[in-house]
C-alpha cells in the first residue's frame, strides 16, 4: 500500500530545540484571490512565520511557513518580555513531501501542516475565540 497524503510527525522531531513565531496570515489562493482551504477538512488556511531555534539550522532552513487548517486566525502565545520572538508549539503536525521543480534542478521539498497553536507546554490553543452577540 501506498502511503497517501501527509504524514503525522511530533512537533519535537520537526522543531528538536524548539521554534519561534513571528507573525500569521491567511493564505489567499493566487488565480482566484479567494481564502485557501485545506483539502481534508475544508477550514481556511493561514501561514505562520516561524524561526527554528535550532543553533545549526542555516539559509532557508531557519525560516519556514507553517499552514495551519481553522476556522479563524490561529492565536499566537503571548510575547515572552525580553525576547524579539513569541515562543510556539504546533499541535497535531503533518509533513507533505513533494518535488520542487522551480530550481535548476528538482528537489523533495516538505510543507509543514498543523491543526493548532500553543504556548510550549501549555494546553491547545486552536484558534480565536469567538465574540459572543451583545
Amino acid at each position: 500500500m501506498a502511503i497517501q497524503g501527509a504524514l503525522p510527525v511530533a512537533f519535537g522531531t520537526v522543531f528538536p530545540h524548539g521554534a519561534f513565531a513571528l507573525g500569521v496570515e491567511a493564505i489567499t489562493d493566487f488565480e482566484t484571490k479567494r481564502p485557501q482551504t485545506d483539502k481534508d477538512s475544508g477550514l481556511p488556511l493561514w501561514a505562520v512565520d516561524v524561526i527554528d531555534a535550532d543553533p545549526e539550522a542555516r539559509g532557508k532552513a531557519k525560516s519556514v511557513k507553517v499552514k495551519v487548517a481553522a476556522e479563524v486566525c490561529p492565536t499566537l502565545p503571548d510575547e515572552v518580555p525580553g525576547l524579539p520572538f513569541r515562543p510556539i508549539e504546533f499541535e497535531s503536525m503533518a509533513v507533505m513531501p513533494y518535488v520542487d521543480d522551480s530550481g535548476r534542478r528538482p528537489r523533495v521539498a516538505y510543507s509543514l501542516r498543523a491543526r493548532g497553536v500553543k504556548a510550549p507546554g501549555a494546553g491547545g490553543r486552536r484558534a480565536a475565540p469567538a465574540k459572543e452577540a451583545a
